[in-house]
């Protein structure tokens, strides 16, 4: 047992977790999903509710599979392109502080990390 591979593991629970938390709402009611598409529309993204229900969908899948450990590095570069748009299209035209795009940010980077690093020992891509 490595400090590396629990310390991966701990970081991809916090993720993957924080990800699926993150949409939850938005699987769960229409009508935050609809909240949701207004807000990335105000921000002139393409086909807002379909981008909507993309970005959804893509961070409560990649974050089970992130959490798991299964398809890391697929589903974290998946991921870092997510919160990549997020933070060009959304955070930088807003003109957000450091501090309000940290969520992204930390995102941005911890998936960026998880790429390089895989899931670890303690992973379904190692059983």
């Amino acid at each position: 047992m490595t400090n590396t591979s629990i310390g991966l593991l701990l970081l991809r629970i916090f993720i993957g977790l924080r990800l699926m938390y993150g949409v939850l709402d938005n699987l769960i009611s229409w009508d935050h999903m609809q909240e949701f598409a207004g807000f990335l529309g105000k921000y002139n993204f393409p086909f807002p509710l379909v981008s909507a229900i993309v970005s959804v969908a893509v961070q409560m899948i990649a974050g089970f599979l992130i959490l798991i450990g299964w398809q890391t590095k697929l589903s974290a570069a998946i991921i870092f392109i997510n919160f990549l748009i997020a933070i060009f299209m959304v955070h930088l035209p807003n003109g957000d502080s450091i501090e309000l795009m940290t969520p992204a940010l930390a995102m941005l980077f911890v998936s960026a990390s998880l790429f390089f690093t895989g899931a670890g020992k303690y992973s379904v891509d190692k059983v």
